[in-house]
């Protein structure tokens, strides 16, 4: 019989290793590579070609199935980010900072399914039974039919389970879950693969949903091999500032809806309540126009977005002036503030820049740039932009203004909340802009000079 050697893997990025090392060398994380079980061989030694297996059954692209069965969980949010409920035997996983809210979220999303008539069963490996009921009474969720469940051990867990047939179960959380067949610790990168196998498997086979949270690391990526987002059908992320009262629920990959969707929630003393109308929300607080501060009209996911953004330019006493940002990507200000610089004449060179987007949410689109340069400037200058305006495009390299995508949604949501102006690229077909005086603009020179005049580099 072939010795079986030894197999070591990374536990923060899933790299594998031949032997091991004190850095893996695909993440350049320290002491994070652990020694893996060895897969078996099969019966006797044999290979898989050696040995026969049952004949699969095939279909071709023809077949016509029955249009996927969904159950709201009770949140409309949730709901939304899931594409429009749950689906039963889908393999949901939730990740987030520590303290952001997952398990008061997953707690309220199973009391309200379990109130709907449905069985649901919330296991958790990190705190006490007595715990999760602590935290159902400050909810006001005791009255709910939901099963709860302290434990690690998988087999016992799965067994549980399969005598009781829920129609949803919560696992909180995946790396503190122990499978008794691999020989290694709770977290490892092989514990949290076979764990995560066992369980989707066990979701498909008995049209279980199945929520799974997952934990992150300090970069923010869910702890684990990389596997195990691909082994699930919905990977979410629950994000926020702590000093913000918001919390955003995106949908990074979903194989039943869009990917991309988001869900706004506002943590209370009474846990986390929706936003339905998150554009009204993120300017409440706005105040009187002030320089620096511009309305972007945004696109997260299916839903149109308005959000500050807001800019403070000062004189630098250092050498190496601070460029410092929230909400954004820091290097796409760098791209921004050289554009200006290069395009238009403005520079920046001994100035602090600081860029934030109000309400502890985080833009990505580049749709964004446009009223990120108005920001600057509008800081840079002193000078207030009108409160009913709106900003939106992308600024290419070469100082003109791209094409975006939806812009009808985003003009049409401004319209709703009052705005009456917005500048946009000229190279943008609307079908219809009455009620909102439209500005097109080519480059961003041409901005510029409309919307500032004459401005001294």
């Amino acid at each position: 019989m072939a010795k079986q050697t030894l197999a070591f893997s990374c536990s923060a990025c899933g790299a594998s290793h031949k032997k091991w090392a004190g850095r893996c060398d695909a993440c350049g994380e320290w002491n994070s590579i652990q020694e893996q079980a060895p897969l078996a061989a099969g019966p006797k030694g044999k290979t898989i070609g050696a040995t026969k297996g049952r004949r699969i059954e095939l279909s071709d692209l023809t077949t016509k199935d029955a249009p996927l069965p969904r159950a709201n969980c009770g949140i409309e949010e949730l709901d939304r980010v899931l594409g429009g409920g749950l689906v039963p035997a889908s393999a949901i996983l939730v990740g987030g900072d520590p303290g952001i809210g997952k398990s008061t979220l997953l707690l309220q999303a199973t009391a309200r399914f379990a109130m709907t008539g449905k069985k649901a069963i919330y296991v958790s490996g990190e705190e006490a039974a007595s715990q999760i009921r602590m935290r159902a009474q400050r909810l006001g969720l005791t009255k709910a039919p939901v099963q709860l469940a302290s434990e690690t051990n998988l087999r016992d867990i799965l067994t549980t389970l399969e005598a009781e047939k829920p129609d949803l179960v919560v696992i909180d959380s995946i790396q503190t879950m122990w499978a008794d067949h691999i020989d290694s610790a709770p977290g490892s990168v092989s514990q949290v693969r076979a764990v995560a196998h066992e369980l989707t498997t066990f979701a498909k086979s008995r049209g279980v949903a199945v929520i799974l949270v997952g934990h992150v690391t300090k970069e923010g990526q869910i702890a684990g091999p990389r596997v195990v987002e691909h082994m699930v059908d919905t990977v979410l992320y629950f994000e926020g500032e702590r000093g913000h009262q918001f919390r955003i629920l995106r949908a990074v990959k979903n194989r039943f809806g869009p990917a991309d969707e988001i869900g706004v929630f506002q943590m209370t003393g009474a846990g986390l309540e929706e936003v339905t109308n998150p554009s009204a929300l993120f300017l409440s607080d706005r105040e009187k126009p002030a320089p620096g501060s511009v309305v972007f009209a945004g696109i997260e996911g299916t839903r149109p977005l308005l959000v500050e953004i807001q800019a403070l330019v000062a004189q630098s006493a250092l050498a190496n002036a601070r460029r410092t940002v929230v909400g954004w990507d820091s290097g796409r200000l760098s791209m921004i503030l050289a554009v200006l610089e290069s395009r238009a004449g403005l520079s920046f060179a001994g100035m602090d820049v600081y860029l934030n987007v109000a309400g502890g949410m985080r833009i990505s689109e580049p749709a964004a740039d446009l009223a990120v340069a108005a920001a600057l400037i509008s800081a840079r200058q002193d000078t207030s932009l009108p409160g009913d305006l709106v900003v939106f495009g992308e600024i290419s390299l070469s100082g003109g203004l791209r094409p975006i995508s939806q812009a009808e949604a985003r003009l049409k949501e401004a319209m709703k909340l009052g705005f009456s102006g917005a500048f946009a690229p000229s190279r943008m077909k609307l079908a219809s802009t009455s009620g909102m005086t439209l500005k097109k603009v080519n480059d961003v020179a041409t901005f510029i000079a409309d919307c500032f005049g004459d401005i001294e580099a």
